[in-house]
């Protein structure tokens, strides 16, 4: 369609010309004493076009000729961009192989060829980010040789760089890769330090928040690990299991890390009611709670969630949970001086009698009878349970038991049995 409208164009135009010139006498004079000079119209029309034609082309050679010195600077600086865009690449392919020497010299030859356009006065917009990209392969090419000397000296370069305006962008990848090496490097000081120069809005980014956990858990920093734990958490930098299971494990560390009583009540107020609901941590909390002689009360309020989730048959306890919990309560009965509470007493009860088949918690029954100097019910209780006990910890714990009272009631023979039995159980479970 262009086509065609194009060619009825030239056809009109050439219409045009016809009937201007066909019918057209007119002419032109040239004086020039003594000359003169007669042109026709036409004539000399097409000498004016001719003359424009002639003068255009002279101008546009001129054009280009001058030209010519910057078009030759310009394909200079595109073919050195090419190939430091090249030597990049290899950089970042021999970087991700393994070849790090490799990757170290191409990465030196980006620096070689962008300083050598540098000092010819050439400048261009993205040569501030080259450099610190390059200076940062370098870097982590000599990290991976084990070359410290060689790693710091790129590293300086290319946070001096980054700290430019026009490659402000990068700063934040320089400084994460310093909190990584530091990592790597096993220097929890430096990495930390590194982790207090971020920007507020980096330090909140996943990267940097797993960073900071590894940081954390390196220099022994529960409580900062467990904070970051939580941020990661929501983040949804974990799925539901491994958040669980890391926060349990960062719970427990900081639980286990207490000295004394007043710091693991401290330590328990900032857990939160999700992380103090889980049942090895608040089992593990009493259970440190009563060797760091603190109050029985307070324990035994720490295990009242987990017993209630024990005699919901509708959540439960694993077998190993429920063995720790019983352990936790048999020691909190065994503290000198204090009574076993009435209302823990009915509850033991009341969940004997509702699973009267659960020899975990008939051995629990006979265990509080027991303290309760009750010897006849807790040795009737204890052997009914004892042939049904699993676990061999609580095994060796009921012969044991059977021997005291077997002791009590002067049946030394009785007594000797059953040191035998717990003996044997012990041995049993070593080997």
């Amino acid at each position: 369609m262009r086509f065609a409208l194009w060619f009825l164009g030239l056809f009109g135009v050439a219409v045009a010309l016809a009937m201007f010139a066909s019918g057209n006498d007119s002419t032109v004079t040239f004086f020039w004493p003594p000359h003169r000079v007669d042109l026709s119209l036409n004539f000399f029309g097409v000498l004016l076009v001719l003359l424009f034609v002639l003068l255009y082309l002279a101008w546009r050679g001129l054009a280009v000729l001058f030209a010519m010195p910057g078009q030759a600077r310009l394909w200079r600086l595109r073919h050195q961009e090419r190939v430091m865009n090249a030597a990049l690449l290899d950089a970042l392919s021999h970087l991700m192989a393994g070849r790090y020497l490799r990757a170290r010299k191409a990465a030196e030859l980006v620096i070689a060829r962008e300083a050598a356009l540098t000092r010819a006065g050439e400048a261009w917009s993205e040569a501030s980010r080259l450099r610190v990209l390059a200076h940062l392969l370098a870097a982590e090419s000599a990290h991976a040789l084990q070359d410290r000397s060689a790693r710091e000296l790129h590293f300086s370069q290319a946070l001096a760089q980054s700290a430019r305006t026009d490659a402000a962008s990068t700063r934040d990848g320089v400084q994460l890769r310093a909190v990584r090496w530091s990592l790597e490097d096993r220097d929890a000081d430096q990495a930390l330090q590194w982790l207090s120069e971020l920007p507020s809005g980096v330090a909140r980014r996943t990267l940097a928040l797993r960073l900071r956990l590894k940081v954390a858990r390196l220099a022994g920093r529960n409580d900062l690990a467990l904070e970051t734990a939580r941020l990661l958490i929501k983040h949804r930098a974990f799925s539901g299991l491994a958040a669980t299971s890391l926060v349990r494990a960062l719970a427990l560390e900081c639980i286990l890390a207490s000295n004394d009583a007043e710091q693991l009540l401290a330590m328990w107020s900032r857990l939160e009611a999700s992380e103090q609901a889980l049942p090895e941590v608040a089992v593990t909390a009493a259970g440190r709670l009563l060797r760091l002689d603190g109050g029985v009360a307070q324990a035994l309020d720490w295990l009242l969630p987990v017993w209630q989730r024990m005699i919901d048959p509708d959540r439960g306890l694993s077998s190993d949970q429920k063995v720790f919990l019983i352990r936790v309560m048999e020691n909190s009965f065994s503290v000198s001086g204090q009574a076993i509470d009435s209302t823990w007493l009915a509850r033991i009860e009341a969940a004997q009698l509702a699973d009267p088949g659960d020899a975990a918690l008939q051995y629990l029954a006979g265990v509080a009878c027991l303290h309760l100097q009750l010897w006849g019910k807790a040795q009737q209780l204890i052997g009914q349970a004892l042939p049904r006990l699993q676990d061999a910890g609580l095994l060796t714990r009921a012969w044991q038991v059977l021997a005291e009272l077997a002791q009590r009631q002067g049946h030394d023979s009785q007594a000797a049995d059953a040191w035998k039995n717990a003996a044997q159980v012990t041995l049993h479970r070593r080997v």
